[in-house]
């Protein structure tokens, strides 16, 4: 049966398809679209001929074998192969080739696009918002030509995605999906915060100061606790930079979200006092270290600050330390000392 497989490989080669690939593909497809034809045999093989621009299906018919007292249950034989092509095949043959070429093409076109995007997982990139009317819970961002999907739980409560609007984002996972790759970004993710700093902040690219953890509630507040690894470094002052201009840029990719840049330390009555930011503890006491428990002493005109509003602020220094932090006025603990020192001695007691 005619098929012209020397054109057929000249246009796989052109999409970088190997001609074995291409041949395997349409081996299997020519035998599956045989096999579906009346009376075909169990037992058949496609060959394809490049030179000659055809191919034959050779089918084996089964011989039934004599039962013996060593195999009383022989399994039958194959006799010798024959030519099987239906006479009508032609037309099927063209139609399987036409679907195993588009196939294999977007089989490529997948690879191709899953390859690019698979090195670009835990990265930022820069995209264009477009809105699917049939997809109205996920948010469509098209990176050149290829669309990755900001689902709703990545996106950042508050956040207004227009249609033709330039968009960073965070790039958290990319897998091969039922309709190809899926690439999926977010907005709310904490890495989005680091990746942004380190973009503005050379001092993270060339290790002389390090982010050590991140506290995010998308859309209202971040905490980073920072570090510097050569000596005379300020790590603060690195990612604020000269007039802020570095935390302010960082701050314009995520609208109105505050960000608190916090010395970090391995002392951890430093590092929540540290961590509870812009309020000022008196005194963090350690209550244990196996439980990672702390109370940290605030004075009164202070306390709002140190919880926050809704207590976010409390909340977020926990996440960003990663200890169970108590709160308590330094005045209300004092009182309760006093009290205490005052209390009667019981008779019998000294």
């Amino acid at each position: 049966m005619e098929l012209d497989l020397s054109q057929l490989h000249q246009i796989a080669a052109e999409q970088g398809i190997e001609a074995e690939t291409l041949d395997e593909a349409l081996s299997q497809a020519l035998k599956l679209a045989y096999s579906k034809t009346p009376n075909a045999s169990k037992h058949a093989r496609v060959e394809l001929d490049e030179r000659a621009g055809t191919f034959t299906i050779w089918a084996q018919d089964e011989i039934p074998v004599e039962p013996t007292e060593d195999n009383p249950h022989p399994r039958p034989e194959l006799g010798e192969p024959y030519d099987d092509t239906p006479h009508d095949f032609g037309r099927v043959a063209a139609a399987t080739a036409s679907q195993v070429i588009s196939g294999l093409f977007r089989k490529a076109a997948d690879d191709k696009i899953f390859g690019a995007f698979s090195g670009q997982k835990g990265q930022i990139i820069n995209g264009i918002i477009q809105q699917n009317s049939r997809d109205p819970q996920n948010i469509h961002v098209a990176v050149g030509d290829v669309e990755a999907i900001l689902p709703r739980r990545e996106q950042v409560p508050g956040e207004v995605y227009r249609h033709g609007e330039r968009i960073r984002v965070y790039v958290v996972n990319v897998a091969r999906g039922l309709r190809g790759p899926e690439i999926i970004v977010s907005r709310s993710h904490p890495e989005l915060v680091r990746r942004l700093f380190e973009r503005e902040v050379p001092e993270l690219t060339s290790g002389a100061v390090s982010i050590m953890s991140i506290a995010r509630e998308a859309g209202a507040r971040t905490k980073i606790a920072v570090r510097a690894n050569t000596p005379g470094i300020n790590p603060k002052g690195s990612l604020i930079g000269p007039s802020g201009n570095r935390v302010r840029a960082v701050m314009e990719n995520l609208g109105d979200e505050k960000i608190d840049i916090v010395d970090w330390s391995n002392d951890p009555a430093k590092f929540v006092a540290a961590a509870l930011s812009p309020a000022h503890a008196v005194e963090v006491r350690v209550v244990s270290e196996k439980n990672q428990t702390a109370i940290a002493l605030i004075k009164e005109d202070q306390l709002s600050l140190a919880i926050g509003k809704e207590g976010q602020n409390a909340r977020l220094a926990a996440k960003l330390t990663g200890w169970k932090i108590g709160i308590e006025s330094v005045e209300s603990q004092a009182r309760k000392n006093e009290v205490s020192s005052e209390q009667p001695v019981e008779d019998g007691e000294e």
